[in-house]
């Protein structure tokens, strides 16, 4: 049960402001705190381990997703089918996901998240039909239409809860725990993959690799249904998680209409969430798909998720650091991906430049690494830097969200338009591909990309990283169930609890 300061407690708190010994005092009231469970329920009940709990339904869903795609052309030998699908997916992805936010604080998260798992078992039951059925390629691009939908609904609700559990301290831990769990699905898909392929000599994944991934899938949609009650979660410091009012479809979508008007540097970040899946395509069906064969494919691909791992804990420990101040975290992490994402284009452009895309109707006279090949070392390490960086991107454009704010319906609009233009990134780039742009064209827009979206996070850090989030930043949070934002004034002037945090 939900408990205050005692009076004691109160003016305690109040005599250590007026010494000074709290150096960031806030203007407004102090947030009320509240007693933390105990006992087996405060485990399970505690922010970690619901975050852990997010990253088990992105491990058995959209880790096993990755896991396939990071095999290129989803296992099978001609990527054209694949990169359509992957096109009709991330284009319904991005208009689910820029509506997905209003969805997801109307009819709460958990029903969000377990909505969101649904279309991943029908994707991968569609690679299995075509291995069956070889003309099947229609279902396996409609599954594909149908998964963006729901993934739309997924990744913003995890987003918002991600970002809403921790205080402002624990963001990069917090994201680093979910990043994790959730690249250990790729481990796990790609181990399972490597094993059952191993001995291949078809190039192409066998049906108990797809119905080993059917069933893991299949897991996760049921988890959301016994994650708490995002209305009862209390974090750490004692502060609770501000739950969305639910108001109605209007206010919903004007409220991401003002989320963007009231704190428009957020679209300074767009070109950095355009790139982050853009990448993908010239690396799991160009490089990884074209470039060997299935068996250093798949060893590839475990590598790479591995990858992941360590990256997303190493710029999760640094975002963390209390000793170092908020922005200058920021621009440091800025610095390591200015650097590693130009050594390791660098590096890539001089294997890329030795491949073409094969003729049409010619044959295709070039011959596929394998795990022997002379150079395959170098090869597979640069797929390893890739892993590494793109941890270190997605977690540090979650970051400078969170950075952003603490109010989850705010956060649960950011991380929609982070998914929508994402996934249209990514729709726009798989259908190069499938239209058979040539390679060299889509590894240079990759880079440009990625150049310009860190260019301009740049004056977005000094603009607009403070080392905390002030009550003038919740816009959301102070508009009531019409859609009227209350004054901050009004709010300082009213005794009671505040709905924003302070680390």
């Amino acid at each position: 049960m939900a408990t205050t300061h005692t009076a004691e407690d109160r003016n305690a708190s109040l005599d250590e402001k007026s010494s000074g010994k709290e150096e960031h005092a806030p203007a407004a009231a102090a947030p009320e705190v509240y007693e933390r469970p105990t006992g087996l329920y405060g485990i399970y009940s505690h922010p970690r381990t619901q975050i852990a709990l997010l990253g088990f339904i992105c491990f058995l869903c959209p880790g096993l997703f990755n896991a396939l795609n990071g095999l290129g052309a989803g296992g099978q030998v001609d990527s054209k089918t694949g990169a359509n699908a992957n096109s009709a997916l991330y284009s319904t992805f991005a208009v689910s996901a820029f509506f997905a936010g209003s969805i997801n604080n109307k009819i709460g998260s958990r029903l969000t998240l377990l909505i969101g798992t649904a279309g991943y078992s029908l994707y991968i039951g569609s690679y299995l039909a075509m291995n069956i059925h070889p003309n099947a390629g229609g279902f396996v691009i409609a599954a594909g239409a149908i998964l963006g939908i729901s993934a739309g609904l997924l990744w913003t609700a995890q987003g918002s809860l991600m970002l809403s559990y921790p205080t402002e301290n624990q963001k990069g831990q917090f994201i680093s725990i979910f990043w994790t769990i959730f690249n250990l699905g790729g481990v796990v898909g790609s181990a399972v993959s490597l094993g059952l392929n191993w001995k291949s000599n078809s190039n192409s994944v066998g049906n108990g690799t797809y119905i080993a991934f059917l069933v893991i899938t299949g897991i996760g949609v049921g988890i959301p249904l016994i994650m708490t009650d995002p209305r009862q979660m209390i974090r750490t410091d004692g502060t609770k998680v501000s739950a969305p009012r639910h108001p109605s479809w209007k206010v919903e979508f004007y409220g991401l209409y003002l989320a963007v008007k009231t704190d428009p540097l957020v679209i300074l970040l767009f070109p950095m969430f355009l790139a982050s899946n853009w990448f993908y395509t010239w690396q799991f069906n160009i490089y990884n798909g074209y470039y060997f064969d299935i068996k250093a494919r798949a060893l590839n691909n475990l590598v790479y998720w591995i990858a992941q791992i360590v990256g997303s804990i190493l710029i999760g420990f640094l975002l963390d650091q209390k000793s170092i101040p908020r922005r200058v975290r920021a621009y440091t992490s800025w610095g390591i991906l200015f650097f590693a994402v130009w050594a390791v284009h660098i590096w890539a452009y001089f294997y890329q430049k030795d491949i073409v895309r094969p003729p049409i109707d010619g044959p295709d006279t070039f011959v596929k690494f394998t795990v022997d090949s002379h150079g395959y070392a170098g090869r597979i390490l640069l797929y390893v830097c890739f892993g590494l960086v793109d941890a270190m991107w997605q977690i540090t454009a979650y970051w400078l969200l969170g950075a952003m704010s603490n109010d989850p319906a705010k956060l649960a609009h950011f991380s929609g338009l982070y998914k929508s233009l994402q996934s249209a990134g990514a729709a726009g780039i798989w259908r190069a591909d499938g239209v058979k742009v040539p390679f060299k064209n889509i590894f240079l827009s990759t880079w440009i990309l990625l150049v310009v979206g860190l260019a301009l996070v740049l004056p977005m850090i000094h603009l607009r990283v403070r080392e905390h989030t002030e009550l003038e930043d919740e816009t959301l949070a102070r508009m009531d169930d019409s859609g009227k934002v209350v004054a901050v004034d009004e709010i300082k002037d009213t005794p009671g609890p505040v709905t924003t945090e302070k680390a």
